[in-house]
């Protein structure tokens, strides 16, 4: 688990407690410290007012069990003195002539900090107004604790001493569930962890509007939440509690426990605060709005350890995770896609299409995004021109499947061989027909784009091209060849993602010669069949034995335009997310290529046509990548 690469291993504990019983819940919280420490974990957050219970009613006006309490906390912290770890423990705590519900912050024997609550609640089960007092009522900003003064106050922010964007913030409880939650300041201010000493009771349905809410504030605010919330061990007089302890990364979910446990439990999970800072960094529409509080700056230091990255990344990053929501997801992803073309044929005023079509994955796709978006305009599919252009490389298998996937749909299809125009023109430029070179393979590239071009021109149509995010990623595309089209629908979709979409369509097609021939498009391999066949008349040229496997690239690119992420990290990622599949050296080998090819291929990408944007990540030249032409690349080399 690696600091530099910035990560923060993060914990919640819900600790077995006695109601009241200060001496046994401070045992059992130093217990479950110094085993979150064995962990590796940095930062660890225990409930509301975990040393007493929540729910001690009119005991907390008993001068016994407020005076223990802090009994208990100094144990806690004399215990942990010898740990890196920091603790943020809650506890009720008398200042200024008023009792307030605080958290603690501890580390190495030293109190940093304390937070007190500021939204008290006081409706139908609680009735917290009672004991408490909210932080707008406390008048001092420190407190003397054991021979100390310690800053008090909601006005503090916890940053560590070696990285600014390591900063973390506290609410408590209410506070996330009040219009004006503390952590939207705390955010704005700079932290980017917020931990939640919560005590959340169990009603039917709380649970999922607990966690949307933990979600949307993690999102909102751009940071990773923690939330620990008190365990079923408090009093049952009227309610009964869960323990429910989560951990979100900018609205998503990490890590979650299992509530309504009896004994003590506790999650962590590493957080990667670098891509909080990144996406931050991006985020023009509040990030850089004053708060409304002068933050005082607590300096901590957060120590990096030796532990494995815990933290588990999706192989395929572009992908629906949820196959529950498979189809939905899908017909999200082609709506936009038809949608995007059908508006371009209706501000056109033009019907027909004009489509190559290879056999391969992506003619395949947007072909059916042009049969999808006739559909919802009521255009027959005989107005879609679909072409297949064999040359030098095309195999028997490809050149099947194209002509079976075109009359499947009955459009308007024709077949021109490029080989005779080819040959003609190595004649007029000068290369031999044995020729196997770049331009031998872009003359074929290049002549298909320009009979796609001029038949268009002929029949009043568009050119819709089929290249994908992968191929502009990487440059795997001829400068204006299939570089080049009228509107291009598979623009933003990468290639494992084509994959997938192909799939979906395979499954829901009724038409049985369809379905057949686009299992078979799916199981070719992805070729641009620009060098000829192999003896056999199989597939000689597999893309991806030149440039690396597109699922690696995929993942690079996900994580190097979406969080900024940089080799050294996607290096370290990817080299544990494929254990088993891939070696380091492999992944550190793909890698190179990508970096090298993403900056030198730039200027493919800064001419694009048109074409809508579907996921988070485009090369658009027009809105999502504003990148020089001859950047250079060396820093990322090394």
């Amino acid at each position: 688990m690696n600091k530099e690469l910035g990560y923060v291993r993060v914990g919640a504990l819900i600790p077995e407690l006695k109601v009241s019983n200060t001496v046994y819940n401070s045992k059992t919280i130093i217990e479950n410290i110094k085993k979150m420490e064995k962990e590796g974990v940095n930062i660890v957050v225990t409930p509301e007012l975990s040393i007493t219970g929540y729910t001690c009613a009119d005991l907390f006006f008993q001068d016994v069990l407020l005076n223990d309490a802090l009994k208990g906390l100094k144990k806690i912290i004399e215990e942990t003195m010898d740990s890196k770890i920091i603790s943020i423990i809650g506890i009720p705590l008398k200042c200024d002539n008023q009792l307030f519900n605080v958290a603690v912050v501890i580390n190495k024997g030293k109190i940093l900090g304390i937070v007190p609550k500021t939204y008290i609640p006081n409706y139908n089960e609680f009735y917290e107004k009672r004991w408490f007092k909210t932080s707008h009522s406390l008048i001092s900003k420190t407190i003397k604790l054991f021979g100390h003064e310690v800053p008090i106050g909601v006005d503090l922010l916890f940053r560590d001493s070696s990285n600014n964007d390591m900063t973390f913030g506290i609410e408590i409880c209410e506070d996330l569930w009040s219009p004006k939650t503390p952590s939207t300041d705390a955010a704005l201010a700079g932290a980017t962890m917020i931990f939640n000493l919560s005590a959340s009771n169990e009603i039917i349905g709380k649970k999922e509007y607990r966690k949307s809410l933990i979600s949307n504030q993690s999102a909102k605010s751009v940071c990773a939440y923690i939330y620990a919330s008190s365990g079923v061990n408090e009093s049952s007089t009227d309610l009964v509690f869960g323990g429910y302890a989560g951990i979100y990364e900018n609205g998503s979910l990490l890590k979650e426990n299992e509530r309504f446990n009896f004994e003590s439990s506790y999650i962590y999970e590493d957080v990667d605060i670098q891509r909080i800072s990144n996406n931050r960094i991006k985020d023009i529409s509040y990030m850089g709005v004053k708060p409304d509080i002068d933050y005082r700056i607590i300096d901590i230091d957060i120590e990096g350890n030796d532990k494995e990255l815990t933290r588990n990344y999706d192989i395929y990053p572009f992908v629906p995770k949820d196959n529950n929501k498979r189809e939905e997801r899908c017909k999200e992803i082609i709506t936009i896609q038809a949608c995007g073309l059908a508006k371009r044929l209706k501000h056109t005023n033009i019907k027909k299409c004009v489509i190559g079509v290879s056999g391969g994955l992506d003619s395949t796709l947007a072909f059916l995004v042009i049969i999808d978006a006739y559909k919802r305009l009521g255009i027959s599919n005989d107005n879609l021109i679909a072409i297949t252009m064999p040359g030098f490389g095309t195999t028997g298998r490809t050149y099947q499947n194209a002509i079976n996937l075109m009359k499947s749909y009955n459009v308007t299809w024709k077949e021109i061989s490029i080989k005779e125009a080819s040959l003609q023109h190595f004649k007029d430029i000068g290369i031999s027909e044995s020729d196997r070179s770049v331009t031998y393979e872009n003359t074929q590239a290049r002549e298909r784009t320009q009979i796609l071009m001029d038949i268009a021109n002929k029949e009043g149509a568009l050119v819709i091209g089929t290249g994908d995010l992968s191929e502009l990623a990487l440059g795997w595309c001829t400068y204006n060849g299939d570089h080049m089209s009228m509107y291009a629908v598979n623009t933003s979709i990468p290639k494992t993602l084509v994959r997938y979409l192909v799939n979906y369509y395979a499954d829901v097609e009724t038409n049985e010669a369809a379905k057949k021939t686009i299992k078979d498009i799916l199981d070719t391999p992805v070729s641009p069949e620009l060098l000829p066949p192999d003896s056999n008349g199989n597939i000689k040229q597999q893309t991806e034995s030149v440039i690396g496997p597109y699922i690696l690239h995929d993942f690079f690119l996900y994580h190097f335009l979406r969080y900024g992420a940089g080799p050294k990290k996607i290096k370290y990622i990817a080299t544990k997310t494929f254990k088993g599949m891939y070696s380091e050296e492999i992944v550190d080998k793909w890698l190179n290529v990508f970096i090298k090819r993403f900056f030198s291929q730039q200027f493919k990408r800064s001419c694009l046509p048109d074409g809508p944007k579907v996921g988070t990540i485009s090369v658009s030249p027009r809105g999502d990548l504003r990148m020089p032409s001859d950047a250079d690349n060396t820093i990322w080399l090394d």
